[in-house]
């Protein structure tokens, strides 16, 4: 997959979690806890992709993408609780799962290719 077309497709996946954030009964402790721990989580793999084109080295450049894939690990975690406590729209959760299952795949293979892994 291209760079911009990456770009575009984890771009519009974070737009994507924030509306599905919206939707959540943020009255509900448990709700607001994970909303804002999955907001930081969901909006780090962007930001950390984006830092990483402006990074000095090859290192640093591998060392965001890292971030970008715990982020999306840990994004994993929050979506998979909402959805299985039934705190949130089941579908949309899922597809939310299967879009960072995606985008955690192709971090891991990126990051295995830039360490000659690959």
């Amino acid at each position: 997959m291209q760079k911009e077309e990456f770009k575009k497709r984890v771009y519009k996946f974070v737009l994507r979690l924030i509306k599905f954030i919206g939707t959540l009964d943020l009255k509900d402790v448990v709700c607001r806890v994970i909303a804002d721990q999955l907001t930081r989580s969901g909006t780090s793999i962007l930001s950390n992709y984006i830092e990483g084109y402006s990074s000095s080295s090859r290192k640093e450049f591998i060392n965001y993408f890292a971030i970008s894939l715990k982020s999306a690990n840990e994004s994993k975690v929050w979506l998979a609780l909402l959805r299985d406590s039934g705190k949130c729209e089941k579908s949309e959760a899922n597809y939310l799962l299967e879009e960072l299952e995606e985008i955690s795949k192709i971090f891991g293979a990126s990051i295995l290719t830039l360490k000659g892994k690959r």
